[in-house]
């Protein structure tokens, strides 16, 4: 038993601690850290879920603040971090008195201002984060005091000017982010001198210039570097290929020119080259088949030439995007897909490409978007690739392809298929009704229109959008798209040769939004049933033959929001109200049977007001146009009698019966051209 008066050692210890910690929580310097913190609040002019008004008070203790750390050593404000709490305010010079402070996380807010030099005095600074903000003005040179920072995030906001030479000083920054700025200027001196730099993100600025040959010299450590969207000039500097640890390049949407230089073919560790929208030229060098791990590649819009190297196609093993389109490429596309093909997207328009659609793109079970308008291609339609279950987007417009579409042999028969342009070919016989009830993706809409999605995949690095810079005819209007909704779905099948009835069967693709049958030899009556596409916003049936009138079911249509019926033999009168109250002239041009607003011609009382009579299968009525078209047949047999009479006495008269001949000749000829 312990002698009175004397403590044990575990008490004595346990007494230490406690006098410790109260001298700890009670010193000047976490005093200074809660005044620092409560002045911070002070700034603060909106709170709307009061996670700072009710948590942070003089009486709390520092630690326990919400977005507060502290070090277990000295018990001072090491880490704040009041990210995504939708707070407004500014930033006060007392917050430089967090000098133990580390991390600083304030993205995703509304902080606004210029930023206090007081900064300067976080020495200890590694991580800062002010992305997705509203600061504005120029970026303080004094950044360049923060020597031992590593991760500068600055994205998002309003900041002008050029970068602070002074950022060459961060020989240990990892991560540089400044994307979505008006920052301008050269960015060679920065990045060159950035020995540390693991991922660098300027996209979405100003920059120009040229990126000299020595900027890479000494970034060997580089994964990451994103450019896209600025103004840099010259050529692609072939030194790049001493970061061989990148993973991600993209200088997409700059003024690049000249050759892609051979040397990229040793970045082996790329997954993802994105050169598109630059004035590149030359061919692909077949040294880009060295980069195995590949796995998105984009040469869009540039004016690179020549044959697609072999390896392309058995490239596809790991390749999930591959975006040829908008150059000069000639030749056929290689019948080379690989077994394993793991492509998702595959663009290649508007180049001048010959041949056939390569069979082995079979191979490739996930493709969801094909992508081959503005070709030459002379092909038959690609019944097998309704095997590829996955497909969402087909693109086939402005080449030579012909004969029927569709095909019994097909298993699957593009099931998912929600956007389809085939238009500008040469394809003939009836609309393939089997195809179109197979279309179960817009029949059904798998998706609904509240889940606005668009048809990307989320990689490891933010998004690479595989259904982008799609064109397609919609409202009357080339249209692009930059980005291409889940919800958004299309048949395009104009100017062809298909000819017979509009199926009643459309009627059932209940999420359609944009159908185009112009410009082919359809015929007989607009089907009632497509009044059932409550989705429709932009309906094209002009230059057909189609006859009858205009089907009042059409006024259920509540999104349409242009039409074309143009050019047809349709009669009656145009239906009132809703959507159709607004639609011009140009919409019933060239059907001279048609009557009622907009039109000048008026409808009698009886034609406006009565109920459409039934029709037959070319869409005359069967009374009182029955009755007249036979008396027409009378009356042509009766004028064909009398006239053949003279013309007979005529030629046995004269002896003369070849100018007779050559003239039956030209008819004739009329009437087959007819």
């Amino acid at each position: 038993m312990a002698k009175p008066g004397f403590f044990s050692p575990l008490l004595l210890l346990l007494l230490f601690a406690i006098f410790r910690a109260t001298l700890s929580t009670n010193s000047p310097d976490i005093v200074s850290d809660q005044t620092a913190l409560l002045a911070f609040k002070s700034h603060i002019s909106h709170d709307p879920h009061n996670l700072l008004a009710t948590n942070w008070s003089s009486s709390a203790s520092v630690c326990n603040l919400i977005g507060v750390t502290c070090g277990s050593r000295h018990h001072r404000v090491t880490a704040l971090n009041l990210s995504s709490m939708d707070l407004t305010g500014t930033i006060p010079s007392q917050l430089g008195d967090l000098s133990f402070l580390a991390s600083l996380d304030i993205r995703h807010n509304s902080f606004h201002g210029s930023l206090p030099t007081e900064l300067t005095s976080l020495h200890r600074l590694k991580y800062l984060n002010f992305g997705n903000n509203s600061f504005s003005g120029e970026i303080p040179s004094w950044f360049g005091y923060f020597t031992t920072l590593q991760s500068l995030y600055l994205y998002d906001n309003n900041f002008t000017g050029v970068i602070p030479s002074t950022f060459g000083n961060l020989s240990k920054l990892e991560t540089l982010s400044m994307h979505n700025n008006n920052l301008q200027g050269k960015i060679s001196s920065v990045i060159g001198n950035l020995t540390s730099a693991v991922e660098i993100n300027l996209t979405y600025n100003n920059f120009k210039g040229h990126l000299p040959s020595w900027t890479f010299d000494n970034l060997s450590k580089l994964q990451l570097l994103h450019l896209r969207e600025n103004r840099i000039s010259g050529t692609i500097p072939s030194s790049i290929s001493k970061c061989k640890e990148l993973w991600f390049l993209s200088l997409n949407k700059n003024s690049l020119e000249g050759s892609i230089p051979i040397e990229i073919g040793n970045l082996t560790m790329l997954e993802y080259l994105d050169l598109g929208y630059n004035n590149l030229n030359g061919q692909i060098p077949s040294s880009i088949c060295n980069l195995s791990s590949l796995l998105g590649l984009s040469l869009f819009n540039n004016n690179l030439d020549g044959a697609i190297p072999e390896c392309i196609g058995s490239s596809a093993s790991s390749l999930v995007y591959l975006e040829l389109g908008e150059n000069n490429f000639h030749g056929k596309i290689p019948d080379t897909f690989a077994q394993v093909c793991t492509l998702l997207s595959f663009q290649i328009s508007n180049n001048q490409i010959e041949g056939s659609l390569p069979r082995s793109l079979v191979n490739c079970k996930d493709l969801k978007l094909l992508d081959v308008g503005n070709n030459y291609l002379n092909d038959t339609f690609p019944a097998w690739l309704g095997n590829l279950e996955q497909l969402q987007v087909l693109i086939l417009r402005w080449n030579r392809f012909h004969g029927q579409v569709g095909s019994p042999e097909v298993t699957v028969s593009f099931t998912r298929l929600r956007a389809v342009d085939i238009s500008h070919n040469n394809f003939s016989g009836y609309l393939p009704v089997k195809f179109l009830k197979n279309l179960h993706a817009i029949r059904e809409g798998y998706e609904k229109k509240d889940k606005q999605e668009y048809m990307e995949d989320v990689l490891a690095f933010g998004t690479w959008n595989y259904a982008f810079r799609l064109s397609f005819t919609t409202k009357g209007l080339e249209t692009e798209f930059e980005k291409l909704l889940t919800i958004w779905t299309a048949i395009d099948f104009s100017n062809n040769q298909f000819c017979g009835e509009i199926p009643k069967t459309l009627g059932d693709l209940h999420s359609l939004i944009v159908l185009n049958l112009s410009h082919n030899c359809l015929i007989g009556p607009i089907p009632s049933s497509l009044g059932d596409l409550s989705e429709l916003e932009s309906l094209d049936l002009s230059s057909n033959q189609l006859q009858g009138r205009i089907p009042t079911e059409f006024t259920n249509l509540g999104f349409l929001e242009v039409v074309n019926l143009s050019h047809n033999d349709l009669k009656g009168p145009i239906p009132k109200g809703k959507q159709f109250d607004t639609f011009t002239n140009d919409s019933y041009i060239g059907n001279l049977g048609l009557c009622g607003l907009p039109l000048s011609k008026s409808c009698g009382n009886d034609e406006g007001t009565r109920t459409p009579a039934r029709l037959d299968k070319d869409g005359d009525d069967d009374d009182d146009d029955g009755i007249n078209w036979k008396f027409s047949i009378l009356m042509g047999y009766g004028c064909g009698l009398v006239l053949g009479l003279s013309m007979g006495y005529i030629v046995f008269a004269t002896g003369k019966p070849w100018w007779f001949i050559r003239i039956y000749e030209r008819v004739r000829q009329r009437c087959a051209k007819r």
